[in-house]
């Protein structure tokens, strides 16, 4: 059985293949809208996948998937809901519309090792588990709990991001994570109109923050009006509109992340269970 060296006596999930934490080191980024578009992308390539909502404090794939109720269970574990092509889970489905959650610490690592432990995922080649921004107590439960097979950072083109990022990738490193690669949001603005792109922040950023942090370079998402219109009406838009450009570079970038899991995977030391 492969596991991740980090990861002696840490318990896999039963039938999860891949664990991939989506990470920034900070808020408006776009990750949640990039984790929800990557994970049904690589379920529409025919893998099974599970999207986690481990933003405990700002739970939105309930709605950007455009499901929104309680799920169910089996009598011993809780039935993710599914939408898009793709298992979900998150604590949006367990809240009161509108109810903020006010919870120290402890309480934050309880949810999520109750959505790891707790939640029948089923058998899964991915289940990416999109973490709230920054280096707190959600990452470094996850880290401890589970043997992921790495961590996806996300930054803006800025030079600001890109320190911002860096320090979440330093976390990942010290807890022996592994940093599958760094991706860009936000990469260029796409006129709605002409289709003209235009670098409202700058250019390459990410390219070169991989470049001086050694990790490798996913790729870039532009901005477009029309995801966030999507997002907002619970229909990403690689299920709506899976022939623009945009929809082309969510998948380009689901290959590299999947190609990455595969390098990262094959590299992994094994370990043998009778030992």
């Amino acid at each position: 059985m492969a596991a991740h060296p980090a990861g002696p006596g840490l318990a896999a999930l039963d039938g999860v293949k891949h664990s991939v934490a989506i990470a920034s080191g900070k808020g408006g980024v776009g990750k949640s809208t990039l984790s929800v578009n990557l994970a049904v992308a690589l379920a529409q390539t025919g893998a099974a996948t599970g999207l986690l909502d481990a933003d405990i404090y700002g739970p939105s794939i309930p709605m950007m998937m455009g499901i929104n109720r309680m799920p169910q269970s089996n009598g011993q574990k809780i039935l993710p809901l599914e939408a898009h092509g793709v298992r979900l889970m998150s604590l949006g489905f367990l809240m009161p519309d509108g109810a903020p959650v006010i919870w120290r610490g402890p309480m934050v690592a309880g949810a999520i090792q109750q959505f790891l432990q707790e939640v029948e995922w089923g058998p899964l080649e991915y289940l990416l588990i999109d973490l709230p921004p920054g280096t707190g107590d959600a990452q470094l439960t996850l880290a401890q709990s589970l043997p992921l097979t790495g961590a996806v950072i996300v930054m803006t083109p800025q030079d600001l991001a890109m320190q911002i990022a860096s320090k979440a990738l330093a976390m990942f490193r010290q807890l022996k994570v592994p940093i599958l690669g760094i991706l860009e949001n936000m990469s260029s603005f796409i006129c709605p109109h002409c289709g003209t792109p235009s670098a409202i922040f700058r250019q390459g950023g990410a390219r070169k923050a991989s470049q001086e942090l050694g990790v490798p370079f996913l790729g870039e998402i532009p901005l477009h009006p029309i995801v966030c219109q999507t997002s907002d009406r619970g229909e990403p838009i690689l299920s709506t509109q899976r022939d623009s450009p945009v929809a082309d570079a969510f998948r380009r970038v689901a290959k590299a992340l999947a190609e990455r899991i595969r390098e990262e995977a094959l590299s992994a030391p094994v370990i043998r269970m009778d030992q």
